[in-house]
């Protein structure tokens, strides 16, 4: 696609000047920079600010909530690259906040519109979902956020060693996580998936999982499995969700993809067949969908029909698919 990278968290050129994370005496000189800048998270959500949230809510290295110590699960702020002006960005978890008084029934559930704002940050400043607010920032506040939410939730779900079990370190700027005991090397992992546009003439194969908002369809998704390449996955996926064979197989986009750590890979394929056989529990219900009848999803007039969520991939995909803009 000429467009690939134009998807939401698509990159925006971050220097992740990875030369730095090794380098102590040079990574203590970047965070004394007057002009760094570092990204609070709490509890999986983005410091925003703005009218709109559009914008991420940095604070300064200085700053109490990051000088006295994050106060959350990781423990020194992850240095997450140089900007367009040599300007350092970190990202620090402040996940101890208890945040009282605050709405906190909605933390973790799919739709989340609840605002968190600590005591110590301007007013305006906001813990928010980034899933709710992923469209509204620029390519680089995206990238940004991205990164941080999914480097910072490894390090709250890997604090042991996975070779003896013992407590592991944080090391390489937090971008890897080091066993005293045994020597183990831990490195951020990210789970490859494969999302996939099936069509079948001028119809999609939509899908829809358990738990999901009434109405919402997408595209079929899974994660690749050892030994296996992106086009074996889109088959096997396809035909396990969808009882649905699948014959030629290509590669479209990527998208980092922050729930917690993925990336998916967007594919298209040709379906060998119409007829649906879904695995109940993979899948609560797919069908074929025609590019009138997802212009008018899109248009928010179809009855049974709400689009992907805007932001993600399949949204993109489906979007390029209805332009003819996929090639």
């Amino acid at each position: 696609m000429k467009n690939a990278e134009q998807v939401t968290f698509g990159g925006s050129g971050l220097d992740r000047a990875a030369h730095l994370r090794s380098d102590a005496d040079k990574l203590a000189a970047v965070a004394r920079d007057p002009n760094a800048k570092c990204l609070l998270l709490w509890r999986g959500k983005v410091l925003v600010q703005g009218e709109v949230l559009d914008q991420l809510g940095f604070v300064p290295m200085t700053h109490v909530l990051v000088s006295d110590g994050p106060g959350g699960l990781v423990e020194t702020p992850i240095f997450l690259g140089l900007g367009d002006e040599g300007a350092p960005f970190f990202a620090a978890d402040i996940s101890d906040w208890t945040a009282e008084g605050h709405d906190l029934s909605n933390l973790g559930a799919f739709v989340d519109k609840s605002e968190q704002r600590h005591p110590e940050l301007p007013g305006g400043y906001v813990f928010a979902e980034l899933r709710r607010i992923m469209t509204r920032l620029s390519t680089r506040d995206a990238e940004l956020a991205a990164t941080a939410k999914a480097v910072i939730g490894w390090h709250e779900t890997h604090r042991f060693c996975a070779r003896c079990g013992v407590a592991s370190d944080l090391s390489q700027a937090g971008w890897q996580r080091s066993c005293p005991s045994c020597g183990g090397q831990h490195f951020p992992r990210t789970d490859p998936v494969v999302i996939m546009l099936i069509t079948h003439g001028e119809s999609v194969l939509m899908g829809r999982s358990p738990g999901w908002p009434e109405k919402m369809f997408s595209l079929l998704a899974g994660f690749v499995e050892p030994g296996e390449t992106l086009e074996a996955a889109v088959r096997r996926e396809v035909m396990e969700e969808a009882g649905v064979p699948v014959g030629a197989v290509s590669y479209l986009s990527s998208q980092p993809w922050p729930f917690p750590a993925s990336l998916m890979f967007g594919c298209a394929g040709e379906a060998l067949s119409r007829d649906i056989v879904i695995d109940p529990v993979e899948i609560e219900e797919a069908m074929w969908v025609s590019k009138t009848e997802m212009m008018q999803a899109f248009a928010g007039e179809h009855p049974q029909i709400l689009p992907a969520r805007k932001g993600a991939i399949a949204h993109f995909l489906l979007q390029n698919w209805l332009a003819d803009t996929l090639a």
